[in-house]
């Protein structure tokens, strides 16, 4: 997949904290791309499953690692120009989300 560079600032600014989300979506919305849409889906599941995770007390530091990790793949694949969803979830954020960047 041939990936401008203005379609991977998207993807990769979309991971970078809430507000890079926000900033993502809103460049998004001026150029829409695949690319975008996919990453800015991708990181808004890991953003709500974050919330989730919050709450609770008992294993919510070891799923919040995992949940890392998942947001550094999303990250790499972003910066590679890949559409490719995050482990276990990245389908069902995909479906779920698919409102976003249309």
């Amino acid at each position: 997949m041939n990936n401008t560079t203005e379609d991977k600032t998207v993807a990769i600014v979309s991971y970078i904290f809430f507000i890079g989300w926000i900033v993502a979506f809103v460049l998004h919305n001026n150029n829409k791309t695949e690319l975008g849409a996919f990453h800015l889906r991708q990181n808004h599941g890991l953003y709500i499953t974050r919330i989730i995770l919050w709450w609770i007390p008992v294993i919510c530091w070891i799923l919040n690692i995992i949940v890392f990790i998942f947001w550094l793949i999303g990250l790499i694949n972003a910066t590679q120009g890949e559409q490719k969803p995050i482990p276990i979830i990245g389908e069902f954020y995909q479906d779920l989300f698919k409102g976003i960047g249309k």
